[in-house]
């Protein structure tokens, strides 16, 4: 008996020592993820406090004698008649109400397809599948034509009307709505007298929290950093997005005449086009963490 009680404790400290030995690889895995995703970010804030005279005279890792932070926001937002400030307000005006709207359609798309049987459902729902299977640059064209007969080029709603169909969301929140929501608590509500639109907004939207809060991120992010459809629709520099206006200006670097402190402005205006994308997951990501399990259904 002593000698099988010696083989299992010994069993146990070699299957420990496993799991501890895959526990340290994992966090050295996540670290090096960490540092290469963080280390861009960390060039960027120091290359953005430097003063323009030290920016290519000192290392690049490492900060400046002189912290010019004020120095730079002011070029920065005084530079070409605070043109930077337009761009600030448009891709926060495309990216909020264009990922809100998306979500919304994606959402009532994905629960009426989760939930609901209908004819042409299947067909419906692989067309769909197959938008996500489309590169968002080969519609830019189609679209280009598309809005010139409708004269909205060159405006807000041709970044905006692109923006709201997310196919990617409709298929997220048909996933979700068909395994987190039972169908048990649907038909209750039915049977309480409670209108579909009711059952909808009680029950099914405050329990689909977590597939909404991360399509809305999926789409905000990508209207955010949209670069070729802005390109394509806009020539009016006043309702160009960050990603498109700071790429204009890069082009100014090559011209006689430019401002010494060209570069210090862009990557100034980079750092501060990061901060938007930051406070949105700082914010929302108390929805993942608590509500994760809303829809699960006890045994």
């Amino acid at each position: 008996m002593l000698q099988g009680q010696r083989e299992t404790r010994r069993s146990g400290v070699a299957a420990g020592g496993v799991r501890s030995g895959v526990s340290y690889a994992n966090m050295a895995v996540l670290a090096l993820a960490l540092v290469y995703f963080l280390f861009p970010v960390y060039w960027l804030i120091i290359s953005a406090t430097k003063a323009y005279t030290q920016l290519f005279s000192t290392n690049g890792f490492l900060p400046g004698s002189k912290f010019s932070v004020f120095t730079n926001l002011n070029a920065l937002f005084s530079f070409q008649h605070s043109v930077y400030l337009y761009w600030f307000g448009n891709t926060l005006l495309y990216a909020v109400v264009g990922g809100g709207l998306a979500t919304l359609i994606a959402t009532v798309a994905g629960y009426a397809f989760g939930k609901y049987d209908f004819r042409g459902k299947s067909v419906a729902f692989g067309i769909i599948i197959g938008g996500v299977l489309v590169p968002g640059t080969a519609l830019v064209l189609p679209l280009y034509l598309l809005f010139d007969k409708l004269a909205l080029l060159n405006s807000y709603w041709s970044i905006i009307i692109p923006s709201t169909i997310s196919p990617f969301g409709m298929y997220l929140a048909r996933i979700y709505a068909s395994r987190g929501i039972p169908d048990e608590i649907l038909e209750a509500a039915r049977v309480d007298g409670a209108r579909e639109a009711t059952v909808f907004r009680r029950i099914g939207f405050p329990m689909m929290k977590p597939a909404i809060v991360t399509i809305f991120l999926f789409q905000f992010v990508a209207t955010f950093n949209d670069y070729f459809l802005p390109l394509v629709m806009l020539n009016n520099t006043h309702l160009y997005p960050m990603a498109l206006g700071l790429n204009s200006w890069s082009a100014l670097t090559t011209l006689p005449g430019t401002p010494r402190d060209i570069y210090t402005i862009i990557l100034m205006g980079a750092l501060l086009s990061v901060l938007p994308l930051v406070v949105a997951v700082v914010l929302l990501q108390r929805y993942w963490s608590g509500g994760l399990g809303v829809g699960a259904v006890k045994g």
